[in-house]
């Protein structure tokens, strides 16, 4: 548990009457000590008057020191509206000192009403609190809760963001840098935007909730401590507002070492329940001494207070909160990383086979060469399997024009309508291929298999064995793939029954001969109010480790319905037994190619593959296009190891 100890004195700043500009609010404040002085910068909101031509409150940005950090006083007003993109309202600063500056970071509100286009991110730099040196725009996009680390990490300064905070979901995010101008850099910052998606933190739980930065980021012996604000049923009148941590590494902030499982503190006190807007605490500030953090933080948006929290506590709930039993279920921070030249593969339309779609490869690796068996599809829905080829895993060197594999059995066509060979997963064993995939004939979808030996395929001639149907055609049973290698002496196979993953050993893959069928025990369930919480099924065929099988999988979440790629790690003797299973996923639709499809808001994986240290992630993309996501593979397997050791 965490102790959060409210001060008694609460709340330590309240509107002032005498100042007609902080009159009628004073809230998220942020605070920094220098010299034995406490400097506090709050935003104050004033009683209506005339601004911009208009009859409305303004916000500033407020400043007031203090000698024991609780008792605040010699209050003035040090930021106001200037130019014409801060022109309605300077809001919730956050301060920093670096290099001998204090950079004020806020809300620089320049259309009235607020819009998203309008709301952005400001900056500006004094060395005293009683001139400001410069003033500069931030952001071109919507933005909010900027700041610095306290100092540079691998040479390169670090910021900390909350991007599209009003155009959902909020992200929140970390930039980097060469020169600290390129804060106020457009084109820096257009070019970060573009590819935010892998700069981003997986915070959100659930995509109806909203996330922003709080406090400065804490530097301790474990790692990062960011404290920040979690807003549950945000688009709802049920609003409840949080605060929840994250530890980040000391060296790489975009690896998640750990993460609290919910809110450790909510509104209680009467100052937290009444106000202008109720039931708020937000964290915008903290000064650490020792092992104590002196928190400050919004209230009903109406007054600043402050709280008393361990350091100790917080790190040590960060890294435990996640867990589950019988799982480990922890945040590690892990995600793929996006080649930026995605989607590596489209389709053609002048190709009457592919015209429509291409998407859910499976993967084979043959002498540093990748082969990816993908789905096309052509305007009716038929779907068929073509062969594309890359030697670096991003770029596509060969594709071939026309299909290696068409439906081809009765239980996986029609006379007319969507039927085929879909969603494709490849093992090699000894010296055959196999390739395990969904026979659908327009009314049910089955797991099906061929093979071809290995020898015919580098040769390109297409021996495709007669495939054969092994799942009960009273059931949708789909997601199926051989593990590479018998275990103890039989085949295994994972497939997925109902919203299920389940597992099944055989001695003979002739056993299936139309009376025997896929079944044996379930493997992985959904979990609920998770990412997976509605069905679960694999990517690609497991990956043999030094820790297990590693298993990529994919879930839907019964909230937002979207497909995600999450990861498992099954016992190497026993696959039967998971012994990892990260709470958040590793890739989740976040680009305009992997919204909006076929089936939007999906990412889809059959197969992976390594190839010079790295793993090679293929997926489709709204089952439209064909992207490709990567992870060092060394380190992916020391953060498994980590976390299973914890």
């Amino acid at each position: 548990m965490i102790s959060v100890k409210r001060y008694g004195g609460n709340p330590i700043l309240v509107p002032s009457k005498d100042n007609l500009w902080e009159s009628y609010a004073v809230y998220n404040a942020s605070v920094i000590k220098k010299d034995g002085i406490y400097h506090m910068l709050y935003r104050a909101i004033s009683e209506p008057k005339e601004w911009q031509s208009e009859y409305l409150r303004v916000s500033s940005i407020g400043h007031a020191t203090s000698t024991n950090g609780l008792t605040f006083d010699n209050r003035s007003q040090l930021l106001t509206p200037q130019y014409d993109w801060e022109r309605f309202g300077c809001e919730d600063p956050r301060v920093e000192m670096l290099e001998d500056t204090y950079f004020i970071f806020y809300t620089a509100i320049s259309t009235n009403p607020p819009s998203p286009s309008g709301i952005k991110i400001g900056v500006a730099l004094t060395h005293d609190f009683s001139k400001i040196t410069e003033r500069h725009l931030v952001t071109p996009f919507n933005a909010k809760a900027m700041t610095l680390f306290p100092q540079k990490l691998n040479g390169k300064y670090v910021a900390i963001l909350t991007a599209d905070t009003d155009n959902p979901p909020a992200k929140i995010a970390i930039a980097q840098f060469d020169e600290i101008s390129n804060l106020w850099d457009k084109s820096f910052w257009t070019d970060w935007y573009q590819n935010i998606a892998n700069y981003t933190l997986p915070l959100q739980r659930r995509s109806q909730d909203q996330v922003e930065v709080g406090l400065n980021p804490i530097k301790t012996d474990k790692g990062w401590v960011l404290v920040y604000s979690y807003i549950q049923n945000y688009f709802t009148q049920n609003k409840v507002f949080g605060l929840e941590s994250v530890l980040l590494d000391q060296d790489n902030p975009l690896l998640i070492l750990g993460k609290t499982n919910g809110p450790f503190m909510v509104p209680e006190a009467y100052y937290e329940k009444y106000g202008l807007i109720p039931d708020i605490i937000f964290p915008s500030g903290g000064v650490v001494k020792d092992d104590r953090l002196r928190l400050y933080y919004g209230a009903s948006d109406t007054t600043v207070c402050s709280a008393d929290i361990s350091i100790k506590e917080l790190i040590n709930q960060t890294l435990l909160g996640a867990l589950q039993i019988p799982i480990v279920s922890v945040h590690s921070g892990l995600h793929l990383v996006r080649f930026d030249g995605n989607p590596i593969l489209t389709h053609i339309e002048n190709h009457e086979w592919e015209e429509k779609a291409v998407l859910n490869p499976g993967v084979y690796e043959k002498d540093g060469k990748i082969y990816l068996f993908y789905r096309a599809m052509n305007n009716d829905f038929v779907s068929k399997i073509g062969l594309a080829t890359t030697q670096d895993g991003f770029h596509i060197d060969e594709r071939l024009t026309d299909p290696i594999y068409s439906p081809r059995a009765f239980f996986e066509k029609n006379d007319q309508g969507a039927f085929g060979c879909e969603d494709p997963r490849i093992t090699q064993i000894d010296d055959m291929i196999y390739m395990f995939y969904t026979a659908y004939d327009g009314k049910s979808s089955k797991v099906a298999f061929t093979s071809i030996p290995v020898s015919d395929f580098t040769n390109r001639n297409w021996t495709w064995k007669t495939p054969v149907p092994i799942s009960d055609p009273s059931v949708m049973d789909k997601n199926a793939a051989l593990f590479p290698q018998k275990l103890k002496g039989k085949f295994a196979i994972l497939h997925r029954l109902d919203v299920r993953i389940w597992i099944d050993f055989v001695d003979k893959l002739s056993d299936f001969s139309g009376d025997k069928w896929l079944g044996g025990k379930p493997l992985c369930e959904p979990r609920k109010d998770k990412w997976d919480s509605e069905k679960v099924g694999i990517g690609g065929p497991p990956i043999k480790t030094k820790l297990g099988w590693l298993l990529l999988y994919h879930g839907i979440s019964a909230h937002d319905k979207k497909y995600r790629l999450g990861i498992m790690v099954l016992d190497k003797k026993d696959p039967t037994k998971i012994i990892l299973r990260l709470d958040n996923p590793v890739l989740e639709p976040k680009l305009k190619y992997e919204k909006e499809g076929v089936r939007p808001d999906a990412v889809f994986s059959c197969g992976s593959a390594l190839l010079d240290d790295r793993l090679f992630v293929y997926y489709g993309a709204a089952d439209s296009s064909i992207g490709v996501a990567q992870i060092d593979y060394s380190s992916l397997l020391s953060k498994l190891e980590e976390i299973i050791s914890a």
